[in-house]
């Protein structure tokens, strides 16, 4: 008899896109849906990165090298710099989106069985990384109520066993917001060296922070050969769909058993690197704007939230992510509620349930993600929907 893999099995699937279906048939209902649900930024694609594309003349698409364009790699090196981070092309891969930079550091560095300490709520595509790799997810658990910091050093040397390789951090972090400070980087730094692990460094969100400075684990001294640097230029450029990444470290052995999982994909996207390394070029205040308009969604967001009878939303540094916490009792049962039964003049709003971001079972169930990612007229459209909805669900519960 034919059955898949237990791999295949237990691969999770999205919690982000799970209610999709459910949206889609309101839209056929006619309710327009918010969509604060999914971290697809509404801010334009440079043009000047889309007419490198646009413009690029050649008579074959051949690959690229495995690691990546050496003109894009080198580009990078100076992006970086301005970041205060200093590497050199040869310790830069080019991937195919963050998540192939997660899944290759999950397979060089660890073998199937051995643990990764994440502080939970995460990015829920971690664990299908894990999966995948054969890799052990150990969460340890932040509090909203402390805005998700990280968890203390004490919670880190709880969950620490001989399988142990290695502790993943987004930083600013999705879901949550979150910026971690240069004294909690430095916590982490004293784990890692403590218990010779690697340090997984999500940066994505880099470039949004609201209010502090970002601390990449890259500005971490005398821990270079534990630390990863996972990259992705679609946030930065709002540019989910090139699905271009970096994978960048300055451990030598590493880069090499990394490179050999290139080799074996071939190579990443021509096109999107042309788009990347053509944004590189943009001028340095291009994001000043961008995360302007940011600042005043999130402040717009959570204030609203906050207004709300029984929600509470800390202030996220960072990102463009908040989490809330909702007067209900199962956050997955809400939002599937928000788009089978629920219209406010012909509108809904769809939400990611928290519980998809946490692994320890039990977790987040009164929690929401929202994604602040619409204009700030259409988030104040989509707080009346929110808060019309939990009147009347209260009243539906009773």
């Amino acid at each position: 008899m034919l059955a898949i893999s237990k791999r295949g099995q237990a691969m999770p699937a999205s919690p982000i896109r799970k209610l999709v279906p459910y949206a889609e048939a309101a839209k056929k209902r006619g309710t327009k849906v918010f969509h604060l649900n999914i971290g697809q930024p509404d801010i334009e694609t440079p043009s000047m990165a889309l007419d490198a594309v646009r413009h690029s003349d050649f008579k074959v698409l051949e690959y690229s090298h495995s690691a990546g364009n050496e003109s894009y790699r080198k580009k990078l090196t100076q992006y970086y710099k301005k970041n205060g981070i200093e590497v050199s092309a040869d310790q830069i891969i080019i991937t195919t989106g963050g998540s192939e930079a997660i899944l290759f550091g999950f397979m060089a560095c660890l073998d199937p069985g051995d643990e990764v300490i994440i502080p939970e709520p995460f990015y829920a595509n971690y664990n299908g990384f894990a999966v995948a790799a054969g890799v052990v997810v150990k969460p340890i658990s932040s509090s909203i109520e402390t805005g998700f910091a990280l968890p203390p050093i004490e919670d880190f040397e709880k969950a620490i066993t001989p399988k142990t390789k290695a502790i993943v951090v987004c930083n600013p972090n999705n879901p949550t917001g979150y910026l971690y400070s240069a004294e909690e980087m430095e916590i982490l730094k004293q784990i890692i060296i403590k218990h010779q692990l690697f340090l997984f460094a999500d940066e994505a969100y880099r470039e949004f922070c609201y209010e502090g400075k970002h601390t990449s684990a890259m500005h971490l001294t005398g821990v270079e050969e534990h630390v990863v640097l996972m990259d992705t230029i679609s946030k930065r450029y709002s540019a989910c769909g090139a699905r271009i990444g970096a994978f960048v470290t300055k451990n030598k052995t590493l880069l090499d058993a990394v490179m050999k999982f290139a080799q074996a994909r071939l190579s990443p996207p021509s096109f999107a690197q042309i788009l990347g390394e053509a944004a590189i070029d943009l001028p340095d205040n291009y994001f000043d704007t961008t995360k302007a308009e940011y600042k005043l969604r999130r402040d717009t967001i959570v204030k609203r939230l906050n207004n709300i009878p029984g929600v509470f939303c800390p202030n996220p540094g960072g990102a463009f992510y908040a989490m809330a916490q909702l007067p209900i009792d199962d956050a997955d049962v809400f939002c599937q509620w928000l788009l089978e039964k629920f219209s406010w003049n012909n509108q809904t709003v769809m939400l990611a349930p928290a519980t998809g971001f946490y692994s320890t079972p039990g977790l987040g169930k009164k929690e929401v993600r929202l994604a602040y990612v619409l204009n700030v007229a259409s988030i104040h459209l989509a707080m009346d929907c929110l808060e019309k909805a939990l009147e009347q669900y209260a009243l539906e519960m009773k």
